[in-house]
């Protein structure tokens, strides 16, 4: 099949701007060995997520959703001295991999994995009082993408940023008529981002190595 314009263009940057990095490498053809979906982010929308944390100066970010660990080495990255991580995942083998790969980035000393239903791990973690968090990034079943958001707002606090990826489904999320899950859990938290006066949002509509799909981007202007 042909190479999309994009996605050369993806090739394009990512070879200018993103030098060969052999922990994020491998970070990939690890998870690819064992089996995992290649469902993690690129390296344009790791570094992209690596800049807003910068940016915004997070010393505590919480990931939902870790797969095999490429997006938490980046986010882990951006940590200043002292900050750290918290990432949680559902499946035993997921996080296995996960952390075999935070290990040789060598970041798993700033990064905490937790393994269980995302759902009872947030809970766990309001019950510990571990938040606010600084920047939250949503990355797991879209169908709980509500449910996690209003964790996150839970977790959060006046100036956090939360990240939800996969929002546009391939431009999917406009059909109303959906019977597919993760579309359903789209539409519901597009509908759940424009009711609620706590944030400011936008969606960004992305194109590249990954295909078609976007980012929702918000900011918590008030106390949850």
């Amino acid at each position: 099949m042909p190479e999309t314009p994009w996605s050369e263009v993806d090739r394009y940057f990512t070879g200018l701007l993103h030098p060969p990095d052999a922990a994020l490498e491998a970070a990939v053809a690890d998870s690819a060995a064992a089996g995992l979906p290649p469902i993690h982010v690129s390296p344009a929308q790791g570094k992209l997520l690596h800049l807003i944390a910068r940016i915004q100066g997070a010393r505590n970010i919480l990931e939902i959703g870790t797969l095999g660990g490429y997006s938490t080495i980046w986010l882990a990255r951006a940590l200043p001295p002292g900050g750290r991580l918290v990432t949680l995942e559902i499946d035993p083998k997921h996080a296995a991999v996960a952390g075999a790969n935070l290990a040789r980035a060598g970041v798993a000393k700033i990064v905490e994995q937790r393994l269980g239903p995302a759902s009872e791990s947030l809970a766990q973690i309001a019950r510990e009082g571990r938040g606010p968090f600084d920047l939250i990034f949503i990355d797991a079943d879209k169908e709980g993408i509500p449910g996690y958001f209003t964790w996150a707002l839970r977790l959060s606090r006046a100036g956090t940023v939360v990240i939800v990826d996969n929002v546009a489904r391939k431009g999917a999320v406009i059909d109303a008529a959906s019977e597919d899950p993760a579309v359903r859990g789209a539409r519901r938290f597009s509908e759940m981002l424009a009711a609620e006066p706590r944030v400011s949002a936008t969606v960004v509509q992305t194109v590249g190595a990954k295909g078609y799909d976007g980012f929702a981007i918000l900011i918590v202007n008030g106390e949850p």
